[in-house]
């Protein structure tokens, strides 16, 4: 398989000079003193891509019972039904099915086929994330492309010997999201897929590209530069 080709060459920072003081306001002059000066900034972009596993799976349970009367049919697909109640509150999981801990689904899955026999049928667990974790993702994607960012511009300034100041400007300039699902967009997927497989093509990911602006302070201080 052929390699991608390598992204073009681009100017990830740069060095803004000092501006000449503008000339006095009539007001200025009046107070006796010049504007403060603009300081010299570092611009710099920065981006980041973050992955998260889902966070559910959705696990559906068929009971069948084969009777010669209707009574004693119901009969026998209540008492299983009882006994999948049970051994889901037993292990700390919901009663409804829907998992949090992947573990934990497994093990009871295991459990029902193992005492349950041909009597019933679970369905592939069909994982998905909540609108919570899709947030999280979100908040978490946007602050690591900042803090890439602000990395970048230390460096740049520790390069030239100077002192990386304050932000003064940070901009998200793109977010992009893919992959994933949501509980109320859920795939079918192949019963041949083993459970990472599943787990791994549920995965969501998202980048984020952000601009920023710092101030340089000046020279930085040798025993900031030693620690």
């Amino acid at each position: 398989m052929a390699l991608p080709a390598p992204a073009p060459s681009r100017v990830f920072a740069e060095l803004v000079p000092a501006q000449a003081p503008a000339p006095l306001t009539p007001a200025q002059a009046g107070r006796g003193g010049p504007p403060a000066p603009s300081g010299r900034e570092v611009h710099v972009s920065g981006s980041a891509e973050l992955s998260a596993g889902p966070d559910r799976a959705r696990v559906s349970v068929r009971l069948g019972s084969r009777k010669e009367a209707a009574g004693a049919a119901r009969s026998s697909v209540t008492r299983r039904l009882e006994y999948i109640v049970q051994a889901a509150r037993q292990r700390g999981v919901p009663v409804c099915i829907i998992f949090t801990d992947f573990g934990k689904m497994q093990n009871v899955c295991n459990l029902l086929t193992e005492k349950l026999g041909t009597s019933v049928t679970i369905s592939p667990p069909r994982f998905y994330h909540t609108p919570e974790a899709v947030d999280t993702l979100r908040r978490q994607v946007c602050v690591a492309a900042v803090g890439n960012t602000r990395q970048k511009a230390q460096e740049v300034c520790r390069l030239f010997g100077q002192s990386l100041g304050k932000p003064l400007l940070i901009r998200e300039e793109e977010t992009r999201e893919w992959g994933g699902h949501t509980e109320s967009h859920l795939p079918n997927s192949p019963d041949l897929l083993t459970l990472q497989e599943r787990i791994q093509n549920a995965t969501a990911y998202a980048s984020c590209r952000v601009f920023a602006v710092f101030e340089i302070k000046g020279k930085e201080n040798r025993r900031n530069k030693l620690l």
